[in-house]
C-alpha cells in the first residue's frame, strides 16, 4: 500500500455481524474492478452482537483493510464515520453503510463522476425500501436542509458518497467536531448526483429510531448557524402574510370583516398565533440547549481498541 491511496474508504458498521461479511466480498470486488489504489477502514460503533470480531477477522485477512477501530459506545453514525476519517489518507474519502441496503458494486460508478473534478458524489436513492414512517420525515428534511444548505441535492440521509479529501480535512475532525454532513455540502463548490439503487433491509433492524433521526437534523440546523433562524422568521413572516389577507378579504365581503367577526374566528386566530409562538419557543430552546452542550467540549466519540497496519504491509497491528 502507497503512502497516500488515492481512495479511502469508510465504513460505520453496527450490529452487522450478518451482512459484514457479504459487504466487504462485494467491495473488495467493486475496488477491484476500479483498479485505483484504495484503502479501508472500518469502524465499530458499539455493536452488541460479533462484529467486531467480525472485523478483526476481517482486518487479519485482507490487507487492504488498514484500520478497524471500535467505540466504546453507540456514538452515532456521524461520530463513527469521523473516527476513520481522523485515520484516512486517501485523497478522496468514500462513505458508505455496510448494511446492504446500498450496493458497493456501484461505487465506479460514483468515482466516474468524481473524476469529472466534483468535490462531492452523492448518491441518491431514487426508489427508497424504507417504510412511510422514515422515508415522509426523511422527505421533509431534505427539504429543510436544502433550505438551509443552499444546496440543490435530492438526498442528504443518503450515506454513499465521496468526497475531495481536502475539503473534509479543513473542518479539523475529531472527538470534539464531528463529521457533519450537511455543513460540509454547503461547503462544497461542485457536485452532482448520482441514482443508486436501495434496498429493503435484509438483516436485523435499522438503528435510525425517530429520536435519533431528530438530533440528527437538528445538530444539521445548528451547525448550520444563522440559517435555522432565517427560515423560522420566514415561516412566521409568511403566517402573517395569510392571517392579513384573511382580513383583508373580510373586508372585501358585503357584510364587512365586522360581520365576520364570531367567537370561532377569535379563537381560531388565537390559537393560530398561540402555535406560532409554541412552535418557535420550541425551535429555538432546542437550538441553544445544542449549542449549549457543543460548548461543553465532551467528546462525542472515545475509541477503545485500534488496530493499525503498518506500511510496509506485514498485516501486523500498530
Amino acid at each position: 500500500m502507497t503512502a497516500t491511496p488515492e481512495f479511502s474508504v469508510i465504513i460505520s458498521c453496527f450490529n452487522e455481524e450478518n451482512s459484514i461479511e457479504e459487504f466487504h466480498q462485494r467491495l473488495s470486488a467493486a475496488l477491484d474492478a476500479l483498479g485505483r489504489e484504495s484503502e479501508i477502514i472500518m469502524v465499530n460503533d458499539g455493536s452488541m452482537d460479533a462484529t467486531w470480531a467480525k472485523l478483526k477477522m476481517l482486518f487479519e485477512k485482507d490487507p487492504r483493510i488498514s484500520v478497524v477501530m471500535d467505540l466504546f459506545s453507540n456514538a452515532g453514525q456521524q461520530a463513527a464515520v469521523t473516527a476513520g476519517m481522523v485515520e484516512a489518507r486517501g485523497r478522496a474519502w468514500v462513505l458508505l453503510d455496510s448494511d446492504l441496503q446500498l450496493e458497493p458494486d456501484e461505487l465506479p460508478r460514483l468515482v466516474a463522476e468524481y473524476d469529472k473534478g466534483n468535490d462531492l458524489v452523492s448518491g441518491f436513492r431514487k426508489n427508497r425500501k424504507d417504510s412511510l414512517l422514515r422515508v415522509v420525515p426523511s422527505k421533509l428534511a431534505n427539504m429543510i436542509m436544502r433550505r438551509a444548505s443552499h444546496s440543490t441535492l435530492t438526498d442528504f440521509g443518503c450515506t454513499f458518497k465521496i468526497y475531495n479529501a481536502d475539503l473534509l480535512r479543513a473542518f479539523n475532525l475529531g472527538p470534539l467536531r464531528i463529521f457533519n454532513n450537511v455543513d460540509a455540502i454547503a461547503k462544497a463548490g461542485r457536485y452532482t448526483e448520482v441514482p443508486v439503487t436501495h434496498h429493503p433491509r435484509k438483516y436485523g433492524k435499522s438503528g435510525w429510531t425517530f429520536r435519533k433521526l431528530w438530533q440528527y437534523n437538528m445538530d444539521n440546523l445548528v451547525k448550520l448557524s444563522q440559517r435555522p433562524f432565517q427560515l423560522l422568521a420566514g415561516f412566521c413572516f409568511l403566517g402573517g402574510v395569510l392571517f392579513m389577507l384573511r382580513i383583508l378579504l373580510g373586508f372585501l365581503t358585503p357584510g364587512g370583516i365586522l360581520a365576520e367577526v364570531t367567537p370561532g374566528l377569535v379563537l381560531n386566530t388565537v390559537f393560530f398565533f398561540s402555535l406560532m409562538i409554541l412552535s418557535a419557543i420550541a425551535i429555538l430552546g432546542e437550538f441553544a440547549i445544542r449549542s449549549f452542550i457543543m460548548l461543553q467540549q465532551n467528546p462525542a466519540y472515545i475509541v477503545r481498541e485500534t488496530l493499525r497496519r503498518n506500511r510496509d504491509d506485514s498485516g501486523s497491528a500498530a
